[in-house]
């Protein structure tokens, strides 16, 4: 069978020009319990940002969560609802990955094995579908992989350098018997990725991913990465993010070159019903012409936005509320996907 990157596919890099973004509205009141109040206001704040600069596609499925997202969103010239149901609203995970194509090829989209981070939140038989469905909707190509993979769980920087953890991806909860040079090769294969760098540094606090790349570091260009730091010693968290930090001013890009490690703090530990909850500024998204960070109402929100800012000079810099949302253990990168523009140039 031929492969998508041995016919030009690529995989591109999140600041990229973007088509779209793919969105599902919250409804799983298991996910944020006794805390679900909050969860529809600030996610409609997140919608509506994004809408200013690109169309957003939300996954409504059924009447009362299409009732629900067009109350808290409104008619918006930007947003699209679809009755495409879903099993919880981390569209990150399940839905698919976007390529782009050389006009050759017809746009097209990874399909990738899903289990609800190693089998822990059944069912989720709605969320795995997903894919397929926005492939139907958007007329895409649909490729089906066959790993086990989050979209959360991996980061590109456009140029076939990927940052992972081996938490997660080799992890026996997702692809038992997989071994680092198969995985490297699907990755290769699909995404056309030529270099990976796996983290070691284990899963942050509270975090139930088993360790997320999206918590930890994120390319913001080719050769920048910025990277979660703890400064408290005696942080839980501290340990594991300083050897994901020294690990990455240590590694180099596919060029050989030394990659620019920026730290980004982390904010104090959050707690909601004696539960340490995964706050991570790295969480952020990058939109067309907009980074939307998420803010823990904690003294480092401004500091950290100060730092994308500085790193991001053509991107409109804001943050929105997200300590409510991240009681689901997850913020505005886990919700969302983006949809880049089909055909580069």
């Amino acid at each position: 069978m031929t492969l998508p990157h041995a016919i030009g596919y690529r995989w591109p890099a999140e600041w990229e020009p973007h088509a779209a973004t793919w969105l599902a509205w919250p409804h799983n009141l298991e996910t944020w319990p006794g805390h679900f109040d909050p969860v529809r206001p600030q996610m409609a704040r997140f919608v509506r940002a994004i809408a200013e600069v690109e169309p957003v596609h939300v996954l409504a499925g059924g009447r009362a969560v299409m009732h629900s997202a067009r109350l808290w969103v409104g008619d918006h010239p930007n947003v699209t609802l679809h009755d495409i149901a879903t099993n919880d609203a981390w569209c990150r995970d399940y839905g698919p990955v976007f390529l782009q194509s050389n006009e050759q090829q017809p746009p097209a989209l990874i399909d990738w094995q899903y289990n609800a981070w190693g089998g822990k939140y059944p069912p989720f038989d709605q969320d795995n579908a997903v894919p397929r469905q926005i492939a139907q909707v958007t007329g895409y190509r649909r490729w089906q992989a066959p790993l086990v993979l989050e979209g959360g769980s991996i980061e590109g920087n456009g140029a076939g350098l990927l940052l992972t953890t081996e938490q997660c991806l080799l992890n026996p909860n997702r692809n038992p018997g997989w071994d680092r040079q198969q995985i490297e090769q699907v990755l290769h294969d699909v995404l056309g990725v030529q270099k990976t760098i796996w983290l070691t540094g284990g899963q942050m606090a509270g975090d139930d991913t088993d360790g997320h790349i999206d918590q930890l570091a994120r390319f913001i260009d080719s050769r920048t990465v910025v990277v979660a730091v703890e400064d408290d010693p005696n942080d839980e968290n501290y340990g594991p993010l300083q050897e994901n930090y020294v690990l990455l001013q240590t590694t180099t890009d596919r060029q050989d070159a030394s990659l620019h490690v920026v730290p980004l703090p982390m904010p104090r530990p959050k707690f909601r019903d004696d539960q340490r909850l995964p706050a991570s500024y790295c969480n952020f998204y990058l939109a067309n012409g907009l980074c939307v960070v998420p803010q823990f109402d904690d003294p480092a929100d401004e500091r950290a936005v100060a730092i994308l800012r500085s790193l991001l000079p053509d991107r409109r810099v804001i943050g929105l509320p997200a300590l409510d949302l991240v009681f689901g253990l997850g913020a505005f990168h886990c919700l969302s996907q983006q949809q880049p523009r089909p055909f580069r140039g």
